[in-house]
């Protein structure tokens, strides 16, 4: 039998609350600690690939995601110059037909909404608001949480879930400010009604161009209708919720083709993230300290991926936590080492896939005949390791 821990979770984000839901399910006592005055998530569109509806089955989850979800017909990329079809990529049954799961899309703050009614149905979960993590320390008895208040919490182990500016990260890795990207990414939101038919795409739909693309797709049963645009840029803003700047924004898209204009013309007000990452490293635990999602591998948004592989951290804790039956400093190391290479490869492959999106000149040649030669699946086969996902209960056997 594991015995029943008191488990402090820094960070109350889609990572910290699945991190939660799993760690309660389990047994234990968790309390999570976040630092705004409500609970909520910024942002837009966020893609599921089959990984992580092989995560939500896993979790008991999967009718409450399909509640608010859209299920796009194909992934496909458009040149944002010519409009020519780079590739196409169709999903539904094929996506289901090769994975066992579907691909689709969600408004960040409906996933995080599931997570978190999940963890409002749960006893042993504690959700607290205004509650930011200012230090801890350790001993072989558990953690001393302290506050930003003074107040100190304490537990015997304590979950870094607190995003690309982790303060737990801070001590635990030590390795300075994330790495910035040069490139910014604008979202919007638009009603179904506001997006003349014309324009209207059932697909995930990416226009790429020289450091610009433009995706957009559906949300919410396809009542809204999901944009960003990514372009170069020397801004630098921590957050994610920072008002962008339009004059610039149709700048960098002034070559585009005129639907990818027009697109961006509905939109009056953007808020703008700048896109960070950091290298992968092996090892992200210190004792009873351990770290989870864009707090220990922090990626870039090409692939789609940072909420994905939060929640698969969440289940590979759990699991870890299980195996080891309750010893946190072995379960912590266990967790790592399964996770480090997975997600060390998806912070990788996310760099690469920018370079593909952003080509111009002989990469961009390269790119088109690539694609466009007949292997129109090239691209979702080639992510083959990344949608199979990963097996729970197989993990550690």
């Amino acid at each position: 039998m594991t015995p029943s821990l008191q488990l402090i979770v820094a960070g109350g984000g889609i990572g910290g609350l699945a991190a939660a839901c799993v760690l309660a399910r389990s047994g234990h006592r968790v309390t999570v600690l976040e630092q705004a005055a409500a609970f909520g998530e910024i942002g837009a569109g966020i893609q599921l690939g089959p990984n992580i509806f092989r995560m939500f089955d896993h979790l008991g989850l999967t009718q409450a995601v399909h509640d608010v979800a859209f299920f796009p017909a194909g992934l496909g990329m458009n040149d944002v110059r010519t409009g020519e079809k780079v590739v196409r990529v169709p999903l539904g049954e094929t996506a289901v037909a090769a994975y066992g799961y579907p691909y689709g899309v969600i408004y960040r703050a409906d996933l995080h909404q599931v997570f978190l009614d999940a963890c409002r149905a749960l006893p042993q979960v504690v959700l607290r608001t205004a509650s930011r993590v200012d230090s801890f320390e350790q001993d072989r008895g558990g953690v001393r949480v302290g506050l930003a208040g003074g107040e100190v919490v304490h537990g015997h182990a304590l979950i870094g879930a607190d995003g690309l500016w982790s303060r737990v990260r801070e001590a635990v890795v030590g390795d300075g400010k994330p790495r910035v990207s040069g490139h910014v990414a604008y979202r919007a939101v638009l009603k179904r009604e506001d997006v003349p038919p014309h324009l209207w795409s059932d697909d995930v739909l990416l226009w790429g161009g020289e450091k610009t693309h433009l995706v957009h797709y559906p949300l919410r049963r396809g009542e809204l209708f999901n944009l960003v645009a990514v372009f170069h840029s020397n801004k630098y803003d921590e957050g994610w919720n920072t008002f962008g700047n339009t004059a610039e924004l149709n700048e960098r898209f002034s070559q585009a083709v005129p639907p990818v204009r027009e697109l961006l013309g509905k939109i009056e007000t953007w808020k703008m993230w700048v896109l960070c990452d950091r290298d992968p490293v092996k090892n992200w635990t210190d004792g009873r300290v351990t770290l989870l999602g864009d707090a220990a591998h922090p990626m870039l948004q090409y692939l789609a991926q940072g909420a994905g592989q939060a929640i698969e951290d969440a289940v590979v804790l759990g699991e870890a936590l299980r195996f080891c039956r309750g010893e946190v400093a072995q379960a912590f190391q266990h967790y790592q080492r399964v996770r480090y290479l997975r997600t060390g490869r998806v912070q990788l492959t996310a760099r690469f896939y920018g370079e593909i999106y952003h080509a111009a000149g002989v990469q961009r040649e390269l790119r088109n005949q690539m694609f466009q030669n007949g292997a129109e699946a090239a691209g979702f086969a080639g992510l083959k390791w990344m949608y199979e996902g990963i097996a729970p209960h197989q993990l550690f056997e």
